[in-house]
């Protein structure tokens, strides 16, 4: 009877335990991969928008050429960094930041430019693309954020007892956040 009892906990204990935290590892797994998937196409949308803001400047702005010129690289390169979701290192990350950096650098500098030309800041076409970039760059923020949530949980997760005993036998590994680009620690200069 004792080794009937035995037998029977140690049944029980194995099947409250038989995943291992494998279905919920891979649950957040997912989670974090379908949030990346949100993220790129949040700055899909962006990149996709460029092409009409510079056409539309580009008419009213024509002296501001190395502007545009200078945004639409920045938009290539952005667009030809993709990361899929299994290839998230930090190192990775980085580099993807990076090359959004440029691009949101450049946006700036093209949205600047319509402060000197008060026709185009009257184009509704200008206008309206104006809002969409913002509203985008919102979108874009919105996604980090959720992307970022998802890897806490996942990481919280893949790095808690008992789920850490087997992580690392399934091939469960900690994720990198999404961070702040080093330039945004320095508040920016405003001059009237």
């Amino acid at each position: 009877m004792k080794r009937f009892l035995l037998y029977f906990v140690g049944l029980a204990l194995l099947l409250t335990q038989s995943s291992c935290g494998f279905n919920t590892m891979t649950e957040k797994e997912q989670a974090v991969k379908g949030q990346w998937a949100n993220v790129q196409s949040a700055y899909q949308r962006r990149a996709d928008l460029i092409p009409n803001l510079v056409n539309t400047v580009k008419g009213a702005a024509k002296q501001e050429q190395a502007t545009l010129t200078s945004v639409m690289e920045a938009r290539a390169k952005a667009t030809s960094v993709q990361i899929s979701a299994d290839q998230l290192t930090p190192e990775n990350i980085e580099k993807f930041q990076a090359a959004q950096s440029q691009l949101s650098s450049g946006l700036g500098r093209l949205l600047a430019v319509s402060e000197n030309y008060p026709e185009l800041k009257t184009n509704a076409n200008f206008q309206e693309l104006q809002a969409q970039i913002e509203g985008t760059e919102n979108r874009i923020n919105v996604e980090r954020n959720k992307f970022n949530t998802a890897t806490n949980d996942y990481n919280g997760t893949v790095k808690t007892f008992p789920n850490n005993l087997f992580a690392k036998m399934y091939g469960f590994s900690e994720k990198p956040y999404f961070e702040a680009d080093a330039a945004a620690s320095k508040a920016p200069t405003v001059q009237f």
